[in-house]
């Protein structure tokens, strides 16, 4: 008996110093420096290229469904336009991430960057202060042309001294963000100096996959990491929507016959749903920036998902509880 005792004691007193020296690894690693290039991309003062930006901005990459705050959100639903001084509050496993002030405030926004400061944030991940940036904005393989016409049009943002919160991470959390966080970007493949747009499921691909991000919603991922778990725009993912509470399962695009939900759909269909906008309001699919898209835009981003390998998955219905992540 004496023995047993002796035993628990020493394992109970040898797993609070793995307890501890545990928990004192994860904030001794909150705040990881990583290096990446600064690329030599620099704002233009050509009206043309800024007007390209604000499209990509507000239209296919959708920026300013994020970079507003919660107050705005209904305004940006109409179709209206919104502050970019961020604020809005995503509720994760993980915690609560706040979306970043993008306007040219200098404090609190991005004013006291450097383009190329910019540019490394969107490119690589890695924020102006050596962090790696959540893996939120996806625009690593953005061609040289349209990050610069980002970036023209975000230094046309008057400056907006809203403050944002810091995000607030539970210890699941700070645990990812110490072990697992690291900068996504680049992909390892050649980035494009310039995509010429056309309706060719090559633009497409473009489109679809680097820059309206429709792969990061209807492909299964960990919602802890952000890692890729099922097979590329098959959907079923559980997302929460909008208003808290609600849940939407994001649906298969493949061109599978029995389980994609494109199956039937012609080219004029799916035009027409990107123009009409959320059938359900809480939705957190950005119709208030992919109804902006042009024509032409829709017609690639179609072609290409008609060339996907098909996979059969079964989503389920659209608006749906809580189930899987």
């Amino acid at each position: 008996m004496y023995t047993l005792l002796r035993i628990l004691k020493w394992t109970g007193i040898i797993l609070l110093i793995v307890a501890f020296i545990l928990v004192a690894a994860v904030f001794s690693r909150q705040d990881l420096q990583f290096e990446a290039p600064l690329p030599e991309l620099h704002a233009s003062m050509d009206s043309a290229v800024i007007a390209h930006g604000e499209y990509l901005v507000n239209g296919p990459a959708h920026c300013s469904g994020c970079h507003t705050d919660n107050a705005h959100e209904a305004a940006y639903l109409r179709g209206e336009t919104v502050p970019m001084h961020g604020g809005y509050a995503f509720k994760l496993p993980v915690g609560t991430v706040f979306s970043k002030n993008i306007t040219n405030n200098q404090e609190h926004g991005i004013g006291r960057l450097t383009d190329p400061e910019i540019a490394r944030t969107l490119r690589y991940g890695v924020g102006s202060d050596g962090r790696a940036i959540l893996d939120f904005m996806p625009y690593y393989m953005l061609s040289d042309e349209d990050l610069t016409a980002v970036i023209s049009y975000l230094r046309t943002l008057p400056g907006n001294a809203h403050a944002v919160p810091a995000d607030d991470l539970n210890f699941i959390g700070k645990a990812v963000k110490a072990f697992l966080i690291k900068p996504a970007g680049p992909l390892g493949t050649e980035r494009p100096k310039g995509m010429r747009p056309d309706t060719t499921a090559a633009y497409g691909e473009y489109l679809a996959n680097s820059v309206a991000n429709c792969v990061g919603c209807h492909t299964a991922r960990d919602l802890m990491t952000g890692a890729f778990t099922g097979k590329p725009f098959a959907g079923w993912m559980n997302m929460e929507g909008n208003v808290p509470g609600t849940f939407f399962n994001t649906p298969n695009l493949t061109p599978e016959p029995t389980t994609g939900h494109l199956a039937n759909w012609t080219f004029e269909v799916f035009q027409a749903r990107f123009r009409s906008g959320p059938v359900f309001p809480e939705s957190p699919m950005p119709w208030a920036s992919f109804r902006r898209m042009r024509d032409a835009d829709l017609k690639a981003i179609w072609n290409y998902l008609q060339t996907l390998p098909p996979v059969v998955q079964e989503t389920g219905p659209l608006k749906a509880p809580k189930e899987h992540g």
